[in-house]
């Protein structure tokens, strides 16, 4: 029987980024773990990403209060980013004076983000802490086993 996980969520409306360039931060963080995530954002050198952090770490405080305040049992290590998305504000639109006497016009985008945070059932934590990468082979091996091989195929002269 599969048991509810509950989200942790934190909304930033009317960011002044557009929210095409806002997902290329969001998809860096999407189903991490909430410890990896801020490290990414803190060395992502796009504008949206110091936003994202601010957000994220919203989003990791709202689960923190809920587990102190509220007793609701969440294990803060084991959360992860469920969902991250940027969806269209409102655009501002504006002018810029042209050449004789025209004027272009513009939009200034601006986005509402939002951050779901929660948390891996313990089973599969369990595995992802215990999980071991593979075994490798050295590298020389297999070239030695090469070199006696042709060196036993050949006939004697």
């Amino acid at each position: 029987m599969a048991e509810a996980t509950t989200e942790f969520r934190a909304v930033a409306k009317w960011i002044r980024v557009s929210p095409q360039k806002a997902r290329l931060v969001l998809d860096l963080i999407k189903g991490r773990r909430v410890e990896d995530a801020l490290n990414t954002l803190s060395f992502t050198k796009k504008r949206a990403a110091g936003q994202v952090h601010k957000l994220l770490r919203s989003a990791l405080d709202n689960a923190n209060f809920l587990s102190t305040e509220k007793g609701v049992d969440v294990d803060l290590d084991n959360l992860f980013v469920k969902r991250a998305v940027a969806n269209d504000g409102p655009r501002m639109k504006r002018i810029r004076p042209a050449p004789q006497g025209r004027a272009y016009h513009y939009q200034r985008r601006t986005s509402h983000i939002e951050v779901a945070l929660a948390e891996k059932p313990r089973a599969q934590a369990e595995e992802a802490a215990q999980a071991k990468p593979p075994a490798r082979k050295p590298a020389g091996k297999k070239t030695a086993e090469r070199k006696e091989g042709s060196a036993l195929s050949r006939k004697p002269a």
